[in-house]
């Protein structure tokens, strides 16, 4: 069972759901030591007194909010908890809106929500009914020290709570120079479409997230593990000399030719995969009945 972050309740008008809030990231992360290239062995980050220069432990460390020049409130946990009980609790429903309406730039960090023992029956109630009405519920919530807006949204048998970053947040796109949507305007060409919709048609299938794999990782282990067969763990890469960029201005593209090839080349793959598939499927039943 993963950790707890905290355990409060949804709400929503006069219902009440117990649930717990879990994290539902699992990145794949390097823990990387800082090292003196002159030794290779690890550096270290002293935590000390800037007055006195004394080092500090743990257990001396406390948090304080800076109000008047080399002047602090001391705040602990319980205190972020006290100052608004209900708020560090609760995940609060304010309205429900399509799910479509909300851009994707918005979703920030996912999170599931758990229901407790005395929670089931409200849980599942909430969950069938986004599901069913195609909603999401847009709530208030405080995780740790910062109050964020959040979408509810069903998956399975989860009910997943997606932060969302404020409006402010998000950068405005005018600032970009972006081409125009009237595309007879920018030169794109009806038969351009029709070709990229075929293209686009042509390599549409289910949704499969485990199809999707994180390459660069599995690289990046794999050169890794070259170094310690080579026995070079020490040695430093230096940087590869860069190459001179073509000039891009001026390049005429020809999109309509690149299109075609594209569906054909794909019109090709999925042939061939089919014909692996079958052959596949043929070898397997000679297998059974030999």
């Amino acid at each position: 069972m993963p950790r707890t972050l905290w355990k409060g309740a949804i709400s929503f008008g006069l219902v009440h759901i117990p649930v717990g809030l879990y994290s539902a990231e699992k990145r794949n992360n390097f823990d990387l030591t800082m090292l003196d290239r002159r030794a290779m062995k690890p550096v270290g980050f002293k935590r000390y007194n800037k007055e006195t220069g004394e080092d500090v432990s743990w257990d001396d460390i406390v948090k304080g909010y800076e109000y008047e020049k080399d002047r602090y409130v001391v705040l602990t946990e319980e205190d972020f908890k006290r100052a608004n009980v209900e708020a560090t609790q609760t995940v609060e429903i304010l309205s429900f809106v399509d799910g479509k309406e909300i851009a994707p730039l918005y979703f920030e960090t996912p999170y599931y929500l758990a229901p407790d023992k005395r929670g089931h029956k409200g849980y599942a109630l909430l969950r069938e009914t986004l599901r069913e009405t195609g909603k999401v519920g847009i709530a208030n919530v405080v995780i740790r020290t910062r109050q964020y807006v959040a979408a509810l949204l069903p998956m399975d048998d989860v009910i997943v709570m997606n932060t969302l970053r404020y409006a402010g947040e998000i950068r405005a796109a005018d600032e970009f120079d972006l081409p125009s949507r009237d595309l007879a305007a920018v030169g794109v060409s009806p038969r351009e479409i029709e070709m990229a919709t075929k293209l686009v048609d042509g390599m549409t299938e289910a949704w499969q997230p485990d199809r999707y794999r994180d390459t660069y990782h599995e690289d990046l282990m794999a050169l890794i593990e070259k170094r310690i067969e080579a026995g070079q763990t020490e040695t430093i890469t230096e940087p590869a000399e860069a190459e001179e960029e073509r000039p891009a201005r001026g390049e005429v593209v020809d999109l309509m030719a690149l299109l075609k090839r594209s569906v054909e080349e794909k019109a090709k793959d999925r042939r061939t995969g089919a014909q692996g598939k079958k052959g596949r499927a043929e070898r397997e039943a000679k297998r059974k009945t030999a």
